[in-house]
């Protein structure tokens, strides 16, 4: 399905709000003036308040996408788009894209 590219300054929030940031964009690449991301690229969190039932901290650490364009690649790696999917460690549960930049699309 076609998307809008995620750049450097998108808003990503784990499923318990904590924010999250790519640990490497791709500067070879601009959108409203921002980098792009490239799927293999790892996002950090911060400030994920998740609890177990038994209520210890585990929060949200890292993340690693596992879907990206099909069609667009960057230095022959996919870039990530508005309805690519990750994962969260340790916990396993998804990012969200809430706002990203609205002119670039890709498939």
């Amino acid at each position: 399905m076609p998307g809008f590219l995620l750049h450097f300054g998108a808003t990503v929030l784990c499923a318990h709000a904590g924010q999250a940031q790519p640990t490497s964009p791709n500067p070879r690449v601009l959108v409203s003036g921002q980098p792009i991301v490239l799927q293999p690229m790892p996002y950090m969190l911060a400030g994920c308040p998740f609890l177990t039932p038994a209520g210890n901290p585990l929060p949200c650490v890292t993340a690693t996408w596992v879907t990206g364009a099909t069609r667009v690649l960057s230095n022959g790696l996919p870039v990530l788009l508005l309805d690519s999917q990750a994962i969260c460690a340790p916990n396993g549960t998804p990012l969200m894209i809430t706002v990203t930049q609205t002119r670039v699309t890709g498939m």
